[in-house]
């Protein structure tokens, strides 16, 4: 139902009130045609009674009480979807950006997304190659996974980003059509110009769809990207039937945005500052991944979100950590070290891998070399921190292979060039060239079958001296 009044209430910030409206939903979007002839857009953020507080996405400036026309348009934000989404760019908003003109929609969404039953959804298993040995091994990506990466102001998130859409693919090509969804929030303007550029050099634009979201646009702006982006990944996937891995960066400058729309409402704040509404709302992004029954398509997420002061029990990765199923998380340290990407191996863990590794799905091995990847690389951290009380040179012998085991783990399978896509052959036997670094009898993660077939301490001796080092 349309609805039309003239006049504002009163002005706060980018909010506006309007008194004496029955009948508006929430979340309904408004058209305001100022005293000139200018149109702004808004949505309804909250009713109290017949008072109906608007969200003014181009902000209020030039903004008077009277000589404002108001009309309730009777729906929600919609996205225009159309089979032409890859290859387009697009703002926060949904508005094309490239230059290509409107999108020829053939239909309309809520942004909103609709609910999706938990009886229809299918049990993530195949899994998505990255060509990162150490996502690809040890964290591996499901289908229909959220899977999240934990970065810190300044490390190389964004590089990263880039290297999974340009070599992220489906292991097993059943003819089934890949593509990316890819959502910048509150990023400068050289960022976005770095993801578009990178996106057309490495030739993916043509699979990818873009929404960019700069950090001088209005807040409310910044809200609606992550739901625009989804909305068009849902589309693709379940109506088209392609395979979408949606990536978002920064997921924190979304709830910072949140945060300041929420105490310009006057809500009771909760831990530093956060809505108290903060885990339902990004479960409300999360919870968007995933397969659904009689779709040939499904929707896979990698949120980015940087931890402020790299604590991850700050609010947004802490909440993010209980919606999604694991997280790959950067080290500054290694990062200092000049080791790229620099993924912490111990911290992190993908809840779902375990279903989609293995026999018919990546290599029978797989399972064995990730677990005692994860338990060498733990008993290196140990001896470290005990080399560090006594000396290296009064560790034992078993001790001091752990440490150089360490040493090139980090140097040559956590550390890969940015131009570099490892197959998952490549990936497990170079995890077995390294694991041959140390002692038969501490593998004790694999059985032995597989150590006859696999332990090759030569090969692990001149893989050190092709690159100059010494066991």
């Amino acid at each position: 139902m349309s609805i039309d009044l003239t006049g504002l209430s009163e002005i706060n910030g980018p909010l506006v009130a309007l008194d004496g409206v029955t009948g508006a939903g929430f979340d309904e979007m408004v058209r305001l045609r100022l005293s000139d002839g200018s149109i702004r857009s808004g949505r309804v953020v909250q009713i109290e009674g017949e008072r109906c507080i608007i969200q003014v996405f181009e902000g209020t400036n030039d903004l008077g009480l009277s000589g404002v026309h108001v009309s309730m348009t009777g729906h929600p934000m919609e996205l225009a979807l159309s089979p032409e989404l890859p290859g387009r760019i697009f703002d926060g908003a949904g508005r094309p950006i490239d230059g290509l003109g409107p999108l020829f929609s053939e239909k309309k969404a809520d942004i909103n997304g609709l609910p999706l039953n938990p009886v229809a959804r299918v049990y993530p298993q195949d899994y998505i190659h990255t060509g990162i040995s150490s996502i690809d091994c040890l964290m591996t990506l499901i289908r229909g996974q959220k899977l999240p990466i934990f970065s810190g102001p300044g490390m190389q998130h964004n590089k990263l980003a880039v290297q999974i859409v340009r070599q992220a693919r489906l292991a097993k090509a059943d003819g089934t059509r890949f593509g990316i969804v890819f959502a910048a929030i509150g990023v400068k303007n050289d960022v976005a110009d770095y993801f578009r550029r990178s996106f057309e050099e490495a030739g993916v634009m043509d699979r990818t769809t873009m929404f960019l979201n700069l950090s001088n646009d209005p807040i409310i702006e910044r809200i609606l990207t992550p739901r625009c982006a989804l909305t068009a990944a849902e589309y693709l996937a379940f109506e088209l039937g392609m395979h979408i891995l949606v990536i978002m960066t920064d997921v924190t400058a979304y709830c910072e945005a949140l945060r300041e729309f929420s105490s310009s409402k006057g809500e009771i704040p909760g831990r530093k500052g956060y809505p108290g509404y903060l885990y339902s709302d990004l479960a409300s992004l999360y919870e968007r991944a995933g397969i659904v029954k009689g779709a040939s398509g499904s929707v896979t997420q990698i949120p980015i979100l940087t931890m402020p002061n790299d604590d991850i029990t700050h609010p947004v990765p802490d909440l993010t950590g209980y919606i999604t199923e694991g997280q790959i998380v950067l080290d500054r340290s290694l990062d200092a070290t000049g080791v790229y990407p620099p993924v912490a191996v111990l911290p992190s863990l993908s809840r779902l891998m375990k279903d989609g590794i293995g026999e018919g799905y990546t290599r029978a091995d797989h399972a064995s070399v990730s677990n005692q990847l994860f338990a060498a690389y733990a008993h290196v951290q140990d001896t470290r921190s005990l080399a560090s009380v006594i000396g290296a040179e009064d560790l034992s012998l078993v001790d001091q292979q752990y440490l150089k085991f360490g040493t090139a783990f980090e140097r040559h399978f956590i550390t890969q060039r940015f131009d570099e896509s490892r197959t998952m052959d490549e990936t497990l036997d170079l995890g077995w060239t390294l694991l041959s670094l140390l002692p038969k009898s501490e593998l004790d993660r694999v059985d032995n079958e597989m150590l006859e077939a696999h332990y090759h301490p030569d090969e692990a001796q001149s893989l050190l001296d092709q690159r100059g080092e010494e066991l």
